[in-house]
C-alpha cells in the first residue's frame, strides 16, 4: 500500500487546487451536484441503518451509522465530485502557494455550494419525501431528531462543531491524496470521516440533506435552516483552511522557492 510523504501530499494538493478553479463552470456544477447527492445518500444510509436500533444501543448505533456514512465521501473523491468541505482545504492551499487568486477561491466555493445544495436537496425531496424514505416510521423520527439536534445548537456551538468536522474531513481528503492505491484511499477517507460522524460534528453539506428532509416532512422552517447554515459554513471554512491547509503549508512548504512552475506541473501530472 503506497503512500506519499506529507511534503509530497502538499504538492499534490496544490495541484488539485489549481485544477479545481480551472474547471469550466458547467463541469464544476455537475461534479458539485454529484458530490452533494453522494453525501446525502450516505446520510440517508445512516438514517436507514440506525433508525430501527434500540435506544438502549445509542453508542453502538452512532458507531454503526458512522461506519456507513463515509460512502458519500468515498464516492465523491474516487468516482468524481466537487465537495465544498474538501475545497475549503484544497483551493485555499493553492492560494497560499500563489497559484490561484482570492477571487477564484471564493467563486469556486460559491459554485460548489450551490451545486452541492442542489444535489442534496434532490435526494432529500425525491428519495426522502416523494419515495418516503425519511418520512415513514421509524425513519421520520430519526430524521427529525437529527435535524432538531443540529438546529438547537447556538451560533458559537455550531461554529465550533463545524471547525471540528472539517478538520477531520479535510484530513480525510489529505490522506486520500497521499495514498497511491484504491484500498489506501478508502482507508484514508474512512476513519477520519467515521470519527466526525460518531462525535456528531456538523457538516454543511450533510446538513443540506437532513435539515431540508425534516422541513419537507413538515417540521422546522427554512429560516431556522439558514440560521444553522451560516455558522456551520464558517466553521467548516476555518477547519479546512486554517487547521489543515494553513497548518501544513507552514509545516511542509519548501524554502527555495515553495513552488516553481515545473513543480506545479509535476504535481498536477501526478494527480492526473
Amino acid at each position: 500500500m503506497g503512500y506519499s510523504k506529507p511534503e509530497e501530499i502538499l504538492e499534490i494538493t496544490v495541484g488539485n487546487g489549481v485544477k479545481k478553479v480551472k474547471y469550466p463552470t458547467g463541469q464544476t456544477m455537475i461534479l458539485g451536484f454529484e458530490a452533494g447527492a453522494f453525501i446525502a445518500l450516505g446520510y440517508l444510509l445512516f438514517i436507514r441503518v440506525t433508525a430501527t436500533l434500540s435506544p438502549n444501543l445509542e453508542g453502538l448505533s452512532s458507531l454503526i451509522g458512522a461506519s456507513v456514512f463515509p460512502i458519500g465521501l468515498i464516492l465523491t473523491l474516487l468516482a468524481g465530485g466537487e465537495l465544498l468541505t474538501g475545497n475549503m482545504m484544497t483551493v485555499p492551499l493553492a492560494r497560499m502557494a500563489n497559484k490561484v487568486s482570492t477571487r477564484q477561491v471564493f467563486f469556486n466555493w460559491i459554485l460548489v455550494s450551490i451545486s452541492n445544495f442542489a444535489g442534496a436537496i434532490f435526494v432529500a425531496y425525491f428519495f426522502g419525501h416523494l419515495v418516503g424514505l425519511t418520512e415513514t416510521a421509524p425513519y421520520l423520527m430519526k430524521t427529525i431528531s437529527i435535524a432538531e439536534h443540529k438546529l438547537e445548537a447556538s451560533f458559537i456551538q455550531a461554529f465550533i462543531s463545524g471547525i471540528g468536522c472539517n478538520w477531520l474531513v479535510a484530513a480525510a481528503v489529505w490522506l486520500s491524496y497521499g495514498a497511491n492505491d484504491l484500498a489506501g484511499k478508502v482507508a484514508g477517507i474512512w476513519f477520519p470521516t467515521m470519527t466526525f460522524v460518531a462525535i456528531g460534528f456538523q457538516h454543511v453539506v450533510a446538513n443540506m440533506f437532513v435539515i431540508p428532509a425534516a422541513i419537507f416532512a413538515g417540521h422546522f422552517t427554512w429560516l431556522e435552516y439558514v440560521d444553522n447554515f451560516i455558522p456551520v459554513f464558517l466553521g467548516n471554512a476555518v477547519g479546512g483552511t486554517i487547521f489543515i491547509a494553513m497548518a501544513y503549508w507552514y509545516a511542509y512548504r519548501k524554502n527555495e522557492p515553495p513552488y516553481s512552475k515545473a513543480n506545479v506541473i509535476k504535481s498536477m501530472e501526478k494527480v492526473g
